[in-house]
């Protein structure tokens, strides 16, 4: 990252940080009673070599940030919730996502077990903030990474989440895991994000986790060749004029893209960016809608000076189109402004 000014890259970068005084990232963003509240990863320097596998990404805690608006100040409120305070996770608390139902609220995150293998939890608590008290078990039938919850307007609760490489979703076919599965070659069909609705609980699923499928413009499946357009990583849900927008991380290529479906099943149809890449590896976001406007958060590495692992959190505007077509962000791009 020698060769980027991070100064200059600043000062043309869409948004600053949110949060400087500990990295953050995974935004998952939600409005509670009004507040914006931001469930993100809490990045820590584990000292562990990078990796496909993300094993650099060792983080052990959640904090969860708040703001009265998106331009009002961000607010850490702590220690959310620990690894050892998880019963049966062991390391790494990667991307986690939140919601509420009935006065309570579920965090929920993916961690790895003792045996190296990813599963989601979920824990509650009786403030949007915590302190989360976790549940002994991880959800039965999850496995993989990045949760994220989305409520439809009847009230029923979905969640999204997979991963590959590191996120092990290559490691299963039709929810069973074998290591030695591997990930489908070029001209094959690609690897698709999963579903689960949950059960009135909110810590279990209702049913048997299903996948859902993105489609090109000619309603054919992607190909796992076609990675600046297949899914990777970073699921997220939300809902504009009716239409299911799932938008979701093409990881090796570093895009925020997007589909659109009829129903949380699916299927989506490809529409395009919502993000170019960002500096860091990673990239990950959710949407959200606050007083009649919409923003993406996301993350990237520029207060770190483009360390992949040690990243920040930010917000942007988005925008759609007369057609319901979100308009693409560069996310360093000077005539452009947070709002």
């Amino acid at each position: 990252m020698d060769q980027i000014d991070f100064e200059e890259l600043n000062k043309i970068a869409i948004s600053q940080p949110l949060i400087k005084h500990i990295y953050t990232a995974d935004p998952s963003a939600h409005v509670f009673e009004g507040k914006i509240y931001i469930y993100p990863s809490h990045d820590i320097e584990a000292g562990i070599a990078f990796n496909d596998n993300g094993d650099h990404f060792g983080m052990e805690d959640y904090h969860v940030i708040s703001m009265d608006n998106p331009n009002g100040v961000a607010v850490d409120n702590g220690l959310a919730l620990h690894v050892n305070d998880v019963p049966w996770a062991e390391r790494q608390m990667w991307a986690p996502d939140a919601a509420t139902k009935n006065g309570k609220f579920y965090l929920y995150f993916p961690a790895k077990k003792a045996d190296g293998i990813f599963q989601i939890g979920v824990a509650i608590s009786d403030s949007a903030v915590g302190p989360f008290v976790a549940e002994p078990e991880p959800i039965t039938g999850s496995y993989s990474i990045d949760p994220a919850v989305f409520c439809d307007d009847d009230g029923s609760y979905y969640m999204y989440f997979g991963g590959i490489w590191g996120g092990q979703m290559q490691s299963y076919r039709e929810n069973k895991y074998d290591a030695e599965y591997q990930e489908p070659m070029a001209n094959e069909k690609a690897l698709n994000p999963k579903i689960a609705k949950l059960s009135s609980d909110m810590k279990s699923f209702a049913e048997t986790v299903k996948e859902i499928e993105i489609l090109d413009e000619n309603g054919n499946s992607l190909l796992a060749g076609d990675n600046e357009r297949r899914f990777f990583e970073a699921s997220w849900m939300h809902k504009f004029n009716g239409k299911y927008y799932f938008s979701y991380s093409t990881g090796d290529t570093h895009f925020i893209c997007y589909a659109i479906g009829d129903n949380p099943y699916g299927p989506f149809l490809y529409q395009g960016r919502i993000l170019n890449p960002v500096v860091g590896w990673t990239s990950h976001h959710s949407i959200c809608e606050f007083e009649n406007k919409w923003y993406l958060f996301y993350h990237d590495s520029s207060l770190s000076k483009g360390i992949t692992h040690l990243r920040s959190i930010k917000v942007a505007e988005i925008k759609y189109d007369a057609y319901g077509k979100i308009q693409t962000l560069d996310p360093y791009n000077k005539k452009a402004s947070r709002f």
